[in-house]
């Protein structure tokens, strides 16, 4: 439990570490955020992809990974239609911020929502070593949102100070839904399967639906596959690690 605790807060706490530079300059090159979002990318699907939809399938079947994706990816698109999104790396217009932008940070926020879940279901699935993979995973993910976030709010016209701490509590929510994934997954044991297969529905629809057409969006496609490329072996070695 103690371990799960620690492992949530830091994963949860990278997205006001990935904030930090704001505090001491304004701007970074698109080539930059392109390459980690992408790195960040490979990293989530190697997660998914080799360490939560096998546990699912070894734990269940085909068919119950399948359903648990798929609603992963249900309740994100119904997410997406129904809460005001933004899209943070390529947005050039200035928002009022007492009008609009507490809204886009609490949209951000709710987007943020299942990522946490998924550090909690993979510690509460008692699965050895899947709980630090994916919090390392999730973290690594959060740590350039917290920039582009920071950046965003800066550009309008939000103080640096107040920017991070806006970026920092975007991900600290993440902090209740780990939580509640691993205590529904720890004592209601039919639940582990169907969390795993729900996480890695999430993190494939993040990945494909927002990080990687964020990472191609301003002509470095080709650093951004490399990108991936890497963050994907970068995660199978973490994987073999623990």
């Amino acid at each position: 439990m103690e371990q799960f605790i620690i492992a949530s807060f830091l994963s949860a706490m990278a997205t006001g570490v990935g904030a930090l530079p704001v505090l001491f300059f304004q701007k970074a090159t698109h080539r930059w955020r392109d390459i980690l979002l992408a790195f960040t990318a490979g990293v989530m699907v190697a997660a998914a992809t080799f360490e939560l939809i096998p546990e699912a399938i070894e734990m269940s079947n085909i068919l119950i990974m399948s359903i648990g994706v798929l609603i992963g990816i249900g309740i994100l698109t119904l997410l997406e239609r129904t809460i005001p999104h933004i899209d943070l790396s390529h947005n050039h217009k200035k928002i009022n911020f007492d009008q609009k932008s507490l809204l886009i940070i609490a949209a951000i926020t709710l987007h943020n929502l299942p990522e946490g879940l998924s550090v909690g279901v993979s510690y509460g699935s008692g699965v050895e070593g899947l709980g630090p993979v994916i919090a390392i995973a999730i973290g690594l993910q959060n740590a350039p949102e917290g920039l582009l976030i920071a950046l965003f709010l800066v550009q309008q016209q939000v103080s640096k100070w107040k920017a991070f701490i806006l970026a920092t509590l975007t991900g600290a929510v993440e902090i209740v839904t780990a939580v509640i994934g691993f205590f529904l997954t720890a004592y209601v044991s039919g639940l582990v399967p169907f969390g795993l297969a729900f996480a890695a529905g999430s993190m494939l629809y993040i990945v494909y639906k927002e990080i990687i057409p964020e990472s191609h969006g301003d002509g470095h496609a080709l650093s951004a596959t490399y990108a991936f490329v890497f963050g994907l072996l970068a995660m199978i070695f973490l994987t073999n690690i623990f």
